[in-house]
């Protein structure tokens, strides 16, 4: 089975899917592009494809064209550093990289790769994201055709998307994109794309456009609440906010400008879009509300466990297929949560340190390496601190090597900046003399929000 044939042979070619300020383009066209493409990639032995392309029509044709040739792909985000973007290439052993004009780069490695490729094909994969698993620690997430198609399936059982509707998109799609665009495009949707995160092109293409979904982060939210024209939305049915925890204050904001709520949902690589808060946004904006009918959730300790359809196929390294990361069928997410009386989920923290950021993710451990490269840091700790725009911003406690003589904060930021993406990079640094650990001897960390009260 392959999603795109599937979404080809049953939308209506005369619809339009794509729309952005200076072109629109319709479902027959967005066929006859993609096809374009397919019989390039398709020639080439190579299982695995990366994209290295900005948003925009060209990004969701070429993406739809290495999944229409088999290939699985691999998103590089454009804000990968040197090292992370290499990191990427060699841990899914990539075979080509396509880039946004066309380009075509095959590539070779001096080692093969550190999973069984006979094991990986059998899955029939679709995508490869990066995820921080159960562990802390970024992994590569396989998700394979059939998986994906259960998932957008399952999504939109609260979603409710239809050929009607038109989606205003403006997260990054090299880190959303499965349960989103393929979503649109499997419901024979129309996508706007803005082409930018300002608040005032937003509203003026989603007015011109009759966007009826807005799927964003709180940054976003927050911006198009302080949007000061006055002019109205009357066409928004549903605005969804993903990625990083809602502030109330934003929720509280959003809806009076607008006079709609943000439903928050809970998104996770390994599962998709299980949970969304349908009932209950105007009256308890931050809960992320209830499972969604295909899925069951559960709390356990405390933490947050979900079981239903179109699970992740296998982490890529080390090599774990989906019978050996479930239990049972359940996946353990490492969020913390509880449900209140009504019946709706809320989350209290996590049990994984990964940061969000605008909608990106930032694994504490990938900066606390970095930063234990540099001559004047003996050790580090990275953890969130809360931020009312963008979610949360990564912070950094060192213990320097010589405490006479610690080392400047701005040969700290180069060194972090040589290695890392921009987001990645801590925004406070504070010298210690020790750094908590657990009774294991791992680095204890604190939750975001109680740091942001001290």
């Amino acid at each position: 089975m392959n999603i795109v044939e599937k979404i080809f042979q049953e939308c209506d070619r005369d619809h339009t899917a794509i729309q952005t300020p200076d072109e629109a383009i319709t479902y027959g066209a967005l066929v006859t592009r993609v096809e374009e493409m397919v019989s390039r990639l398709a020639a080439l032995s190579a299982p695995r494809i990366g994209l290295d392309c900005p948003d925009g029509i060209t990004h969701i044709v070429l993406a739809l064209a290495i999944l229409k040739a088999g290939k699985c792909l691999v998103p590089l985000a454009p804000e990968l550093s040197a090292p992370e973007r290499a990191a990427v290439i060699d841990q899914t052993h990539l075979g080509a990289i396509l880039t946004g004009d066309g380009t075509l780069t095959p590539l070779e490695h001096a080692h093969p790769p550190r999973f069984d490729e006979d094991a990986f094909a059998a899955l029939n994969p679709a995508f490869i994201r990066f995820s921080s698993g159960t562990t802390g620690q970024s992994k590569g997430v396989v998700i394979s055709h059939e998986s994906l198609r259960d998932r957008v399936a399952a999504a939109n059982r609260g979603l409710q998307i239809g050929l009607e509707d038109r989606v205003v998109w403006i997260l990054p799609m090299a880190h959303h994109f499965a349960v989103s665009i393929m979503l649109y495009l499997r419901q024979g949707a129309t996508t706007l794309l803005p082409g930018s995160h300002m608040a005032r092109e937003i509203l003026s293409m989603a007015r011109q456009h009759g966007g009826t979904v807005l799927y964003g982060a709180p940054f976003h939210h927050a911006l198009l609440a302080a949007e000061p024209s006055g002019e109205p939305w009357p066409t928004l049915r549903l605005a969804v906010s993903t990625a990083s925890a809602l502030p109330e204050s934003t929720a509280k904001a959003f809806q009076s400008r607008y006079g709609i709520p943000l439903t928050q949902g809970l998104g996770v690589i390994e599962v998709g879009l299980s949970c969304l808060n349908l009932k209950a946004a105007a009256e308890k904006p931050t809960a992320i509300g209830r499972p969604l009918p295909d899925f069951q959730i559960v709390t356990r300790n405390g933490e947050i466990w979900i079981r239903g359809p179109g699970m992740l196929d296998a982490y890529l390294h080390p090599w774990r297929t989906r019978d050996a990361i479930l239990e049972e069928g359940w996946f353990q997410t490492g969020d913390l949560g509880h449900f209140d009386a009504e019946g709706d989920l809320h989350l209290d923290g996590r049990s994984r340190s990964v940061i969000n950021v605008a909608g990106m993710k930032c694994f504490p451990e990938e900066v606390e390496a970095v930063l234990r490269e540099h001559p004047g840091v003996r050790t580090a700790r990275v953890q969130g601190r809360v931020h009312a725009r963008v979610g949360a911003i990564p912070v950094a406690e060192i213990i320097p090597a010589d405490p006479a003589a610690p080392p400047s904060i701005s040969s700290l930021v180069a060194h972090c900046r040589a290695a890392l993406s921009a987001y990645k990079i801590p925004l406070n640094f504070q010298f210690v003399s020790e750094i908590p650990l657990t009774p294991s001897g791992k680095i204890r960390r604190e939750e975001a929000s109680a740091r942001e009260k001290n």
